[in-house]
């Protein structure tokens, strides 16, 4: 897990706290499921200023968020994060305390005053998914996991990524190899729009394993003063769209390495209820969401961004909310890859602690009233796959219904 925190000087005085959605969807077929709600048709409107939960659940379709207690070896303890050697909560204190030295730490990007514009800025890495890529030998796309977790960062604010820095680090510098992860980072620029400024490559001898790299990136983006995503404006009763992942992108891979140990099974094993490998569903790269987002973001009506990544919707949904008010998730209203229901299983996990280790396949949540709700799910129709998982209520933190 890395914990990321991001300074605004100008906007961020305080770190917003809390959520709670709800939601619904139709599935319009097994592969696309885009969410009407409102007065389109008496079926689909919205009392009391939720979201009506929609019919024609697909049996098909995976969305189980957890295994039932009865189905788990009683004899088998649970893994949770903390037992793979990563501690959300240390994370979560350091950045509490770096805050107090920094005030205005606590969004997804550190947001700089340039003129009538904010420059917003990003840094991340890919975490122990290397250790996958390694023992996988796929190299190709973990450039793009790379500049994904920096471009979805910014983008919560409405920042247009204009540049990114990489950082690669090696014993022994293993010319083709770079390459295959440089084309990598030059897809995942590719695909977000920014130019790839430059980087470092760093050979460092003893200091890495034959064979292994590690990776870092910087990414940095532009919005106007006039437009920039806070939060500041969630109010009870605006919507929850969710844009889905295609698996677990670039978090919680130490519990999944502990996982596929555990279950006797090797990369090249068929992912069990899917239908490719358990490498190649684990090394799916994380979906870059920049231009869905900026297009969703230029029809208006958009308050508040969250990437979900370390921390899932626990920690992240928060960051965009004033204080006093949370956000009721529903859990069956979107489909979860079935990746997640075999590390669930596998690794006999809590309910609660893959919610908060895993994004559960929901990559990014933006948070709209409900009138630009009703506009952006229905010109989403026949584009991207997009869910109402839920809306905005009052109290502290997430609930599930």
């Amino acid at each position: 897990m890395s914990t990321a925190y991001g300074a605004s000087r100008e906007l961020l005085q305080g770190v917003p706290t809390v959520t709670t959605p709800r939601q619904e969807f139709y599935n319009k077929d097994l592969n696309t499921s885009i969410l009407k709600f409102g007065c389109f048709r008496p079926k689909f409107c919205v009392p009391s200023g939720l979201c009506k939960r929609l019919n024609s659940r697909s049996t098909n379709s995976s969305r189980a968020l957890s295994i039932s207690s009865s189905s788990c070896d009683e004899k088998t303890e649970g893994l949770t994060y903390k037992d793979a050697g990563v501690d959300i909560d240390a994370g979560s204190e350091l950045v509490r305390r770096i805050a107090k030295m920094a005030p205005g730490i606590g969004g997804f990007g550190g947001l700089y005053p340039l003129g009538d514009s904010y420059l917003v800025a990003g840094t991340d890495g890919v975490g122990t998914k290397l250790k996958l890529a390694f023992e996988s030998g796929i190299h190709e796309t973990i450039g793009i996991d790379l500049v994904a977790m920096s471009v979805n960062d910014i983008v919560t604010s409405g920042a247009k990524p204009l540049f990114f820095l990489d950082y690669f680090a090696t014993s022994h510098l293993d010319i083709d190899l770079a390459e295959k992860v440089i084309k990598g980072i030059v897809d995942g620029c590719q695909q977000s729009d920014c130019t790839l400024l430059g980087g470092e490559t760093a050979e460092m001898p003893d200091f890495y394993a034959p064979g292994e790299y590690d990776l870092s990136g910087f990414a940095v983006g532009i919005v106007k003063k006039d437009s920039v995503i806070d939060g500041k404006n969630i109010t009870v009763g605006d919507i929850l769209i969710g844009l889905p992942s295609n698996g677990v992108h670039s978090n919680g891979f130490s519990l999944v390495r502990r996982v596929l140990e555990r279950s006797g099974l090797s990369l090249n094993d068929r992912l069990p209820g899917g239908s490719v490998t358990l490498g190649k569903a684990l090394m799916a790269p994380t979906v870059i969401y920049v231009k869905q987002v900026l297009d969703i973001v230029s029809k208006g009506g958009v308050k508040g961004i969250a990437h979900i990544t370390g921390g899932g919707f626990t920690d992240n949904i928060p960051r965009v909310f004033p204080r006093g008010l949370g956000a009721a998730i529903y859990k069956d209203s979107w489909i979860v890859p079935p990746v997640f229901n075999w590390i669930q299983e596998a690794g006999k996990i809590d309910e609660a602690e893959m919610r908060r280790t895993f994004n559960m396949g929901i990559g990014m949540v933006l948070v709209v009233d409900k009138e630009a709700a009703l506009r952006i799910l229905g010109d989403g129709q026949g584009t991207n796959t997009m869910y109402c998982i839920g809306e905005v209520v009052s109290g502290d933190g997430v609930s599930y219904r």
